[in-house]
């Protein structure tokens, strides 16, 4: 197990630096980000990212609530886990624990894309209760046709060749490499986010973990248990998604017993960096209609 990148290093001008610490639990060294004050949210990124897509979005919670955002295992400063351990039931349990170690319960819980999935794996595990959950562009449906088969297969085998990570950790040292890389999710992003991105994808182990978190992902048994899903959820959707397609979240509302959908329109996958005024405004509105609603 290895921490994926330097916090001497690569972590040196890092956002919102000032709020982070390192937490061990089940068995890892975490990067926690914590900010705020009031209701607690809990904000998951998804794969292949880390707290840095929170950079903007985060202090504007703040101003509201007390916002908690980690990285996940082996993705930014989180130590990595075996390669068996990135799967969804074993990073729910990595989570829930840490959740017990910081002493959160969280109120609210954001998830964006991959995210989406771990929140709701730890609503039906009953490892948290929140009011609400909201889903940034949830990857929640699994790959439809010979794609459903084919690409976890390959990624096992990506995962599984040592050479492939180092690959493309050398080939995402390239600007050019990593803003294809986004502009191929629907999402423009500044100099800034970009770089933050270059600096993830060009180390081995970050990159590693992805394809390993790709390899173990199954939202198979998920989605056949999402009418047990007992908390609200808010599935907000950029309709210029090129990652998740956008109709997705219509098939998943309808198979949930309490969502509604929102729309962002023109945002890619990366909507929460791109419009983190208007996300934080439906997050803000959506945890006080339950708590609103849980008062009465």
């Amino acid at each position: 197990m290895s921490a994926a990148l330097s916090w001497a290093i690569e972590g040196r001008d890092w956002p919102n630096r000032a709020a982070s610490r390192f937490v061990t639990a089940a068995g890892l060294s975490w990067h926690v980000q914590s900010m705020g004050q009031g209701p607690s949210l809990l904000l998951l990124h998804g794969t292949g990212a880390s707290t840095h897509s929170w950079r903007d979005l985060m202090p504007l919670l703040a101003r509201d609530f007390h916002v908690v955002a980690v990285d996940l295992p082996g993705h930014g400063f989180t130590q990595a886990p075996d390669r068996d351990l990135l799967s969804l039931p074993a990073m729910a349990r990595g989570l829930a624990a840490l959740l017990r170690t910081l002493g959160v319960s969280p109120d609210g819980v954001v998830g964006h894309s991959a995210g989406a999935a771990i929140a709701l794996r730890m609503v039906l595990t009953k490892t948290i209760a929140p009011d609400c959950l909201i889903s940034l562009n949830g990857a929640l449906l699994p790959f439809k046709g010979v794609a459903s088969q084919l690409f976890p297969s390959v990624a096992r085998l990506l995962v599984l060749n040592p050479l492939v990570p180092r690959f493309f950790a050398w080939r995402a040292g390239s600007a050019d490499a990593v803003t294809q890389l986004l502009e191929g999710t629907g999402s423009r992003l500044d100099a800034r986010g970009q770089e933050l991105y270059r600096r993830l994808f060009s180390n081995r182990v970050h990159v590693a973990s992805t394809l390993g978190m790709m390899a173990n992902w199954d939202l198979e048994g998920l989605g056949r248990s999402f009418g047990k899903i007992d908390v609200p959820v808010l599935l907000v959707v950029g309709t210029g998604d090129k990652a998740v397609s956008p109709d997705e979240a219509h098939e998943v509302a309808r198979r949930l017993p309490d969502a509604r959908i929102e729309t962002l329109p023109g945002a890619g996958h990366l909507a929460h960096e791109e419009q983190p005024e208007a996300v934080a405004r439906l997050i803000g509105l959506e945890m006080l209609r339950h708590r609103e609603l849980i008062a009465c």
